[in-house]
């Protein structure tokens, strides 16, 4: 269908993945889905529902339960979507089959927020939502709450965890709330532990797996420079605070109190490299940080594909990291 923009023969200057298009006079244009067919798989093993967490911005959360739960009161495991800040939702099915397989063999309560985008909401506005997606989540816990969340979760053991762009997310809360101890504002949540899926970093300089990264891949490099041009405060470099985590004015690492760690890193991927020196910074900071590299894996392998036998080597290393900060024994 033909928007208005397109009617007045406006020319395009920016488009991100056939969903995003900014013309020249500035107006954007967005279509609901993603620019791709995908089918849900849902067998019914777990139930979901949709909730309000921002009233006034519009802002809705996605949550999932296993059905079978035997009264047991499960971790509760956030996923902020991916799309260079500028696209997705928590809609999208991509999103929703990587979040039903997440409740499934976590065996765990998720929250997938959405968060307003860019360009037409720059950064920070995903961080600020981010946080109230948080700060929500935490509310339910009193007798106000919803039953669909309180009955089932265990506010003690809270992970946040993003792909991509929602990496990037999870590593500004970790920095903002602190460690395990938790913080005042979350009472009586705790966040145990945080999961980087591939983080949406930046920079000037450019690192080895930037500079040969083929054309051809599923994030390249000049979808990589659109999304950080759309996304951050007008006129901002790579090097801005938002995303690069050690660039100049940003928040001194060392002396940040940051949760447990799994930094997840595609060995194909565009921003391998920065995924990799950032958990190698923040281990000789004495931080416990972790990373885990899978080869051969491009850009957001575990949504393209949830069921891939990468996908499920995932799972199991996400559930062992849940396992082990959530303090249950591990064998």
């Amino acid at each position: 269908m033909a928007s208005e923009a397109d009617a007045a023969g406006l020319v395009v200057v920016d488009e991100c993945r056939g969903v995003l298009y900014v013309y020249i006079d500035g107006t954007v244009v967005r279509k609901v889905g993603p620019g791709f067919a995908t089918p849900v798989r849902d067998d019914g093993t777990v139930e979901w529902k949709d909730a309000t967490f921002d009233a006034v911005r519009g802002l809705e959360v996605r949550l999932y339960r296993p059905r079978k739960r035997d009264g047991r009161r499960l971790p509760v495991f956030f996923y902020y979507h991916g799309g260079g800040f500028c696209i997705g939702s928590r809609t999208w099915p991509n999103c929703q089959n990587y979040c039903l397989r997440l409740a499934s063999e976590l065996d765990a309560v998720v929250v997938a927020p959405d968060y307003r985008l860019a360009p037409e909401h720059r950064l920070p506005a995903a961080f600020e939502d981010a946080e109230a997606a948080l700060l929500w989540l935490a509310s339910q816990a009193g007798p106000e709450g919803d039953p669909w969340i309180a009955d089932a979760a265990d506010f003690g053991r809270v992970f946040i965890s993003g792909d991509s762009a929602g990496g990037t997310i999870a590593h500004h809360l970790a920095v903002r709330f602190g460690s395990t101890a938790g913080s005042a504002e979350l009472e009586p949540a705790r966040v145990r532990g945080y999961v980087q899926l591939m983080p949406f970093f930046g920079g000037v300089e450019r690192t080895r797996s930037e500079a040969e990264c083929p054309d051809d891949a599923f994030l390249n490099l000049p979808l990589n420079d659109r999304y950080w041009r759309l996304s951050l405060p007008a006129g901002a470099t790579a090097d801005h605070p938002f995303s690069n985590p050690f660039g100049l004015g940003s928040p001194d690492l060392a002396a940040a109190d940051i949760a447990p760690t799994l930094v997840i890193v595609g060995g194909r991927d565009i921003l391998r490299d920065r995924a990799v020196n950032y958990a190698a910074r923040l281990k000789a900071m004495g931080k416990p940080v972790e990373a885990r590299e899978f080869e051969g894996q491009q850009h957001g392998f575990f949504t393209i594909d949830p069921w891939s036998a990468a996908s499920a080597d995932l799972m199991r290393a996400v559930k062992r990291f849940v396992d082990t900060a959530g303090g249950l024994r591990v064998e």
